[in-house]
């Protein structure tokens, strides 16, 4: 019977994952478009484009930022973590040179200011939908 509880739970535990996986994708996804709105030199074409950026972000994000990280390790203790924004802002770059002419970001200076502005997007919008979520 305990076998059956467990596989039970960790059912539970897949799905909400996964759905705070998927969440967290359509969150950027809605930053993404409001640093578009803010910024004439960032350009997104849809939603659609906003999706598949915030996924291939979450995708850069676990394969190429720790590494970027741990080549500018003594940099980023150097500024207090302040270059994790620059590093941020190269996987953007990144992104927008993998979707090609539907994600525009006009400069570096530009990336690294939506690098900003997405970090605390995202962290507002995660913090909102966390505690709507947790409170039912």
């Amino acid at each position: 019977m305990s076998n059956t509880m467990s596989r039970k739970h960790i059912g539970r535990m897949v799905d909400v994952l996964l759905l705070r996986g998927v969440l967290s994708i359509v969150l950027n996804a809605v930053a993404l478009i409001t640093v578009a709105q803010l910024f004439d030199s960032f350009h997104l074409e849809g939603f659609g484009t906003a999706l598949l950026a915030s996924l291939i972000l979450a995708i850069l994000n676990i394969i190429v930022k720790p590494l970027l990280i741990i080549f500018t390790l003594p940099l980023t203790i150097f500024t207090l973590g302040l270059f994790l924004f620059v590093i941020n802002a190269i996987t953007l770059m990144i992104t927008q040179g993998v979707i090609g002419d539907s994600f525009i970001i006009n400069g570096f200076g530009t990336a690294v200011l939506a690098a900003v502005i997405l970090s605390i997007l995202n962290l507002l919008l995660n913090r909102l939908v966390k505690d709507t979520l947790t409170s039912k």
